[in-house]
């Protein structure tokens, strides 16, 4: 494959390539399984001699998800290596990062989800300022990146291709090699949590892009790298296990398999996406692809933080599962069924995180209409920030007592507070108002109701004024309503 011959759509453009985009979300959603997974405490005890058939299936769907952080880290450099540096993007994307991070973990404070987590000064500064303080060590990782890409950037699009394989060779052989061979920790691994392997993965994706890899040609060859990969990573931990089960060493290197920056789990992630690349999308699964993929650092950022990080697991009954599987089993039955229950729980709980936000359209729908799409991220905060306030004003309604704070410590100014008190009102009901109108006609566009009423009674012309009726209706109605406090009698 020639270089130039490979034409990708950044994500900046109005197109987006569905094919990957999809593989996007579904990376995020093994992201999902695997903090279910060990977050939920479904991982079995892999230095214990009964592993069980629940740990055991438990450790296989991790084999198989675990190329999910390196998927993400190779999609991002896949399209960031052609692009361009955008102040405006790194602080929409820094802004979105630290509204998820202070809205869910004030939220989850309040609601008295933090488990064992502490709230204290750190947690609090943690929310504040969760890029420097790794609220979220991919993000952190993600825009560290980001700010290189002047420099990363231009060297990927300018390096030959022979100088790309040397400096890729000498990258993986320090950062990825080394410990995957090694039968010892060495000072500089982390794992793959660090922007270093970052910028491997971003250096691998660049060469696929400018040069491609004629091994991946082929949809059979790039699903065999990736289950192949994937059954070496489970097959390579249990022997691990082994290991230390009969001589007692090796406990430190258990799941040397199983971190990112393995030879095993990155290359399992470089045959899933050849697979994806070769998978074509067209017609209404690739426009419903393409309005789902934003959301997926939304998915991340809301089930990932520290509010929520450990709670979300026990709605999905992992405690249910963790209690019925305790004492394991060799049955066939038994294993079966811990199959079962784990993938059934494990991918309702993928979905129902994933779907939560992706299903949303309101978002979308108003951008595409007014033509605003590069301030979507700024609706979405909003959006989230009024849901919360409203929500506080409910529930700790108490404490929201503004006026009888007012009236109780300055009396002599309460003509200022009716003030207030009537320009809040006109704000908020008018907001309010087109927040609840646009729902509505979101909602009916959706579901086709005005077209097929149309169709119904033959009504061609007009349809504008129609629309214009119905909403001056329910103002009326809405002013009527609470101008003779009818709500009282109710």
């Amino acid at each position: 494959m020639k270089e130039g011959t490979i034409k990708v759509k950044t994500p900046g453009d109005g197109e987006r390539m569905a094919n990957l985009e999809l593989l996007r979300c579904v990376a995020m959603m093994m992201v999902v399984v695997l903090h279910y997974l060990g977050k939920g405490d479904l991982l079995g005890d892999l230095t214990e001699g009964q592993l069980g058939s629940m740990g055991t299936a438990a450790w296989l769907l991790e084999s198989f998800c675990i190329v999910a952080v390196n998927v993400y880290m190779f999609l991002s450099g896949y399209f960031l290596c052609m692009s361009q540096f955008k102040p405006s993007r790194l602080i929409q994307l820094w802004l979105q990062v630290w509204v998820y991070s202070v809205a869910f973990g004030l939220a989850g404070a309040a609601a008295g989800w933090l488990g064992d987590t502490a709230f204290d000064t750190h947690y609090l500064l943690t929310l504040v300022f969760p890029v420097t303080m790794e609220h979220y060590w991919f993000m952190t990782a993600y825009i560290f990146l980001y700010l290189l890409l002047p420099f990363v950037g231009v060297a990927m699009r300018k390096m030959t291709k022979q100088q790309l394989q040397l400096s890729l060779g000498l990258l993986f052989l320090v950062f990825c090699l080394w410990k995957s061979i090694l039968p010892l920790r060495l000072e500089t691994d982390a794992q793959g949590y660090d922007c270093l392997w970052y910028l491997c993965v971003f250096v691998a994706a660049a060469y696929l892009r400018r040069f491609g890899a004629g091994f991946l040609e082929k949809r059979g060859r790039s699903l065999a790298l990736y289950v192949g990969g994937c059954l070496l990573v489970f097959g390579g931990t249990m022997a691990l296990r082994q290991v230390y089960l009969h001589t007692g060493s090796l406990e430190r290197m258990l799941k040397m398999c199983l971190e990112y920056n393995h030879v095993l789990p990155f290359a399992a992630a470089v045959g899933l996406f050849g697979i994806f690349y070769r998978i074509h999308l067209g017609g209404k699964a690739a426009a419903a692809v393409r309005r789902a993929a934003p959301h997926a650092l939304g998915v991340y950022l809301l089930h990932e933080n520290l509010g929520l990080r450990y709670a979300w697991q026990k709605w999905f009954r992992s405690e249910f599962l963790v209690s019925r599987y305790a004492a394991g089993g060799s049955q066939a039955a038994e294993v079966f069924g811990a199959v079962g229950s784990l993938l059934l729980w494990t991918v309702l709980a993928a979905a129902g995180v994933f779907t939560v936000l992706a299903a949303v359209g309101l978002i979308p729908r108003f951008a595409g209409r007014t033509h605003t799409s590069k301030y979507v991220l700024i609706y979405e905060e909003m959006v989230i920030f009024g849901t919360l306030t409203g929500c506080v004003l409910s529930i700790f309604s108490r404490y929201c007592r503004f006026g009888a704070w007012w009236q109780q410590h300055l009396p002599e100014y309460g003509n200022v507070l009716e003030g207030i008190g009537c320009v809040w009102q006109v704000l908020f009901g008018f907001f309010a108002g087109m927040f609840v109108g646009c729902l509505a006609l979101a909602i009916a566009e959706m579901l086709d109701s005005i077209p097929i009423l149309t169709r119904r009674i033959s009504f061609r012309h007009g349809l504008g004024l129609a629309i214009t009726g119905m909403a001056a209706g329910k103002l009326a109605g809405s002013l009527l309503y609470f101008w003779t406090e009818l709500h009282r009698t109710v």
